[in-house]
């Protein structure tokens, strides 16, 4: 296991407490099963599951808000007599924290790997938008950019 000193960051950072906070507790969390995640394209990832001996059936996933919750519990086995059992099958709940408009698109169980399709849906209204900028001095479209004449009424 690996220890990060990240007190200098503390310092040079504003409002990314949450961020740290997270970070700090991922050594203390339950890590089971193991999963990988990927990053397939600019807006695509990929979480990876370790989910040997589990069917569609006993794993449940939801998303709400920002939140992935994977959950898996083992339907029991009855009339079975293990000499040795080194496959774990015990319950899991793994919380996933997503970034604002990540969605889960769909999962895929195949050889024992849970795979969960995740894709970033940014809104046309929160995309940044480039906003021009007039030069001082020079016409802007509400302004005529012809010489102005001051006719005297009779």
């Amino acid at each position: 296991m690996r220890n990060y000193d990240l007190s200098p960051l503390y310092r040079s950072t504003v409002g990314f407490d949450r961020l740290f906070e997270m970070i700090d507790r991922v050594d203390q969390a339950n890590n089971w099963p193991p999963y990988n995640i990927e990053k397939l394209g600019d807006d695509q990832y990929r979480i990876t599951m370790a989910v040997a001996g589990f069917g569609a059936d006993e794993i449940e996933m939801t998303q709400q808000g920002n939140a992935l919750l994977v959950s898996g519990q083992k339907k029991a086995e009855e009339g079975k007599q293990y000499l040795h059992r080194g496959i774990a099958t015990r319950a899991f709940k793994q919380t996933f924290n997503l970034a604002d408009h990540v969605k889960a698109t769909g999962a895929n169980l195949a050889n024992g790997l849970l795979m969960i399709e995740l894709q970033r849906e940014v809104p046309e209204a929160l995309k940044p938008r480039r906003i021009e900028i007039a030069l001082s001095g020079a016409p802007t479209l509400a302004q005529d950019v012809g010489p102005q004449r001051i006719e005297k009424a009779a």
